[in-house]
């Protein structure tokens, strides 16, 4: 179990020192903002929606490790997916940092996302991995909105 902690640690760390997808993108279809005033993490989120598919997703801001690092994962998980599969892996990676499901399903069904999954444990960063997630969700049903934390 440790050397899978290891792992987990050493995936938020890669993500938060080169997060992947952290660009504007200018085409975009969609954009939310999201702020988490009680650590100050702050994201901008940018989609371009193709049909049903995000075809391009990219994010800025700032915040701690835990927020950046979910944001970049978020990236990645989301990209070329369809928004019923974004809302399933919205619906079950907000679960599983709440403490619903098992660590077998949950690497199972979030694969890397799974590395946020030790969050749980400290109530004060589980809103710092929501964040992205929570901006995504308003990026895809009323762009241009301001979601918060609090």
């Amino acid at each position: 179990m440790t050397d899978l902690r290891d792992l987990y640690q050493q995936i938020i760390l890669d993500h938060n020192r080169s997060p992947r997808n952290f660009r504007r993108i200018e085409n975009a279809t969609a954009t939310a903002e999201g702020n988490n005033p009680i650590c100050g993490d702050v994201i901008e989120l940018f989609v371009r929606v193709d049909g049903d598919r995000i075809a391009d997703i990219g994010f800025q801001g700032s915040g701690c490790a835990i927020s950046q690092a979910s944001a970049s994962l978020m990236t990645e998980a989301v990209k070329g997916r369809s928004r019923e599969e974004a809302t399933a892996l919205f619906t079950a990676f907000v679960g599983m940092v709440a403490g619903r499901g098992t660590a077998a399903d949950e690497r199972k069904t979030l694969g890397k996302l799974a590395a946020l999954g030790g969050v749980r444990q400290f109530p004060a960063r589980v809103k710092c991995a929501n964040l992205p997630w929570h901006t995504l969700r308003a990026c895809l049903d009323q762009p241009g909105g301001t979601v918060t934390t609090e």
